[in-house]
């Protein structure tokens, strides 16, 4: 493993560090929106149905499926998510983004957006963005095999 490979993972790991906390403090004053909470709205709204198992929403969601699980008992107390029984499996639940919760989610939207281009794209070009972009997704995609 070369010097370049470690510092690039150094990187990635402070800039997470560095930039979530942000982030989620902007939202939390600007919206009383959670960072997390707005992830699991944001994973609900783009689903088909616009609902997620607990289990499809730990995959796609920025917290663990252990968490994913919390962070929805919290959002349906807020009303913005319900849960639905699986009638295929009555063990199993899927979570489903209510209309308040489309509501807060497109009012959180344009403080997620500049939060995550004064902090994070307008420090690089849109070349270095875009391969940025390409070269984590291409990570991504090896670990969904």
């Amino acid at each position: 493993m070369s010097d370049t490979d470690v510092a690039a993972w150094a990187a990635l790991l402070r800039v997470h560090a560095a930039l979530v906390p942000r982030l989620d403090k902007e939202l939390q004053s600007a919206c009383d929106l959670p960072l997390t909470w707005y992830d699991v709205l944001l994973e609900l709204n783009s689903a088909p149905g616009r609902k997620l198992s607990m289990g499809e929403l730990g995959e796609v969601a920025v917290v663990s499926r252990t968490r994913a699980s919390r962070v929805v008992d919290s959002l349906v107390a807020a009303g913005l998510v319900a849960r639905e029984t699986n009638p295929e499996d009555k063990r199993s639940s899927y979570a489903t983004i209510t209309e308040q919760g489309r509501r807060r989610l497109r009012e959180a939207a344009p403080v997620y957006l500049a939060g995550i281009e004064r902090h994070f794209t307008s420090r690089m070009s849109a070349a270095e963005s875009r391969t940025v972009a390409k070269a984590l997704e291409k990570v991504l995609s090896a670990t969904n095999v």
